[in-house]
């Protein structure tokens, strides 16, 4: 990590470390989705790869303004929320429970980077930095957005369904 002396440096190191998750994510949407059995989950995960490159290159926007390179951090959080994923994948579940299970990683994910993206707003709202702060905006409605569509999905189908498997013993 570079030397922090300031809340420019904080955030620069900060939106490094959302890069790489969102670099990070982009590798393992493709995964959930082909994991996925639910067509409704199969589209949100499709979906959100399509937002997640463009949050990439909102952050490469950033960055381009910054005059900073986004790369040289590894996003430890997004690594383990990944793997915990990847896990999900490969345990014996029925596929109605491993969809509710990819969901709730998912929302871990989202979480995450809700919390990311409105912490690096808060900083560059602080630092008048308004170019920097449109761009996060966007991210952090879309992060939103695909928090909700995600836990409709959960509360009026795939939880149902899961919980339906276990009544009936599968």
């Amino acid at each position: 990590m570079a030397k922090v002396t300031n809340l420019h440096d904080l955030m620069v190191e900060s939106l490094k470390d959302l890069y790489s998750a969102e670099t990070q994510l982009v590798e393992a949407l493709p995964k959930m989705e082909k994991g996925a059995t639910a067509s409704g989950l199969k589209k949100a995960f499709a979906t959100h790869l399509k937002q997640t490159e463009g949050h990439v290159q909102r952050l490469e926007q950033i960055f381009e303004t910054l005059g900073k390179s986004p790369r040289g951090k590894k996003c430890k959080a997004m690594e383990g929320l990944v793997e915990e994923g990847s896990e999900i994948l490969k345990e014996d579940m029925t596929p109605a429970v491993r969809d509710a299970a990819l969901i709730g990683a998912a929302q871990k994910v989202e979480h995450y980077e809700i919390a990311g993206y409105g912490t690096m707003r808060t900083f560059a709202q602080l630092l008048g930095d308004q170019k920097t702060l449109t761009l996060l905006d966007q991210t952090l409605s879309e992060e939103k957005d695909t928090d909700k569509l995600l836990t409709n999905l959960a509360e009026t189908q795939i939880n149902v369904k899961a919980e339906e498997a276990v009544k009936v013993g599968r």
